[in-house]
């Protein structure tokens, strides 16, 4: 679907953007891959990295400017929208500037794919969109549903949205796992609870599901993964198992435990072998047998979380990981 296609990633200069790179450039052979970012330092690394690759193209702009977007749009087939405000004590105290990007870049990138004729849009999204306690939740929840309901927005025109769903992705930049590397020498390591749990997902994995939602989609699905859980004091415990752990206690806004399908999403939620698919509860999509394919309802009362999760990571499945990735 990909191969020979013009693909433009919002954020790309991010950990996912540069996977989501390197995999569909190696996999699908584009005919050009447009990274569309902010920051022209990030994006002249990037250029480096990929030994100025000529299907690689970048584009200076901001989801808040859809003029840009309107520019940056023209004549491309597909989008991933991965551009958000992400860390979450920032948008606590910035709350104004991540609406800006999350909720008014989301209609911005919808408005724009529609207008250009872009055929498929998929954006990403949070296990904190998901009965959110945080207002990165609260604006990512914004943003699915705006992609969501973008599929009736869009009238007779082609293009179509949904939406891939996934926690914190190992090794990011974000994810507790290059902070636990960079400290282990200390001897200590700041944990918040010792109960606390989070799914595991990789970057590949996350590039993965990205390329099944293009494949599947109809318009309007969210995505879920299948992925293992770990409780964070074992990933801590693995990374450096001689190091004292200080509980720090849970930041503002932060959960114990992620949740990626919630009871009241399982309603309209099917199972499939690898992942779920959160079907759109408007319209009678979520009984669309061209949306429902060979899935499984899910049961009253299901919930797909990090603390109830079947399939658990274990220390030496992190650790070949962790040898595989950073190749100590």
């Amino acid at each position: 679907m990909l191969t020979n296609a013009t693909i433009l990633v919002t954020g790309g200069t991010g950990s996912f953007g540069q996977k989501f790179a390197r995999m569909t450039l190696d996999h699908y052979n584009p005919r050009k891959l447009i990274v569309f970012s902010r920051d022209e330092m990030k994006q002249w690394d990037m250029a480096q990295k990929f030994d100025n690759d000529p299907r690689l193209r970048f584009f200076i702009g901001d989801v808040r400017d859809k003029d840009r977007l309107y520019r940056a749009l023209d004549g491309v087939d597909y989008v991933v929208h991965a551009a958000a405000m992400k860390i979450v004590p920032v948008a606590e105290y910035n709350p104004f500037e991540c609406i800006k990007t999350v909720v008014n870049g989301a209609m911005n990138v919808v408005d724009a794919c529609i207008d250009c004729g872009v055929q498929r849009c998929v954006a990403l999204s949070t296990d904190k969109a998901c009965n959110p306690i945080n207002l990165y939740g609260a604006t990512k929840l914004c943003s699915d549903k705006t992609f969501v309901a973008a599929n009736s927005y869009t009238g007779g025109h082609k293009s179509r949205f949904a939406v891939v769903r996934y926690g914190n992705v190992m090794g990011s930049r974000g994810s507790v796992i290059p902070l636990f590397r960079k400290l282990a020498a200390t001897g200590r390591l700041p944990v918040t609870d010792a109960r606390m749990t989070r799914f595991m997902i990789t970057l590949e994995q996350g590039v993965e599901l990205v390329w099944k939602a293009f494949e599947d989609m109809v318009g309007g699905e969210i995505y879920v993964r299948k992925i293992p859980s770990m409780k964070v004091v074992d990933v801590a415990h693995t990374l450096a198992p001689q190091a004292q752990l200080d509980y720090i206690g849970i930041r503002p806004g932060e959960k114990l435990h992620e949740i990626m399908v919630s009871v009241e999403d399982a309603r309209s939620t099917y199972e499939f072998d690898t992942y779920f698919k959160i079907l759109p509860q408007i319209h009678d999509w979520s009984a669309d047998p061209l949306r429902i394919g060979n899935g499984k309802p899910c049961p009253e009362g299901f919930a797909y979380t990090s603390d109830g999760n079947s399939i658990w990571m274990q220390p030496d499945e992190l650790m070949a990981w962790v040898k595989a990735e950073y190749g100590v």
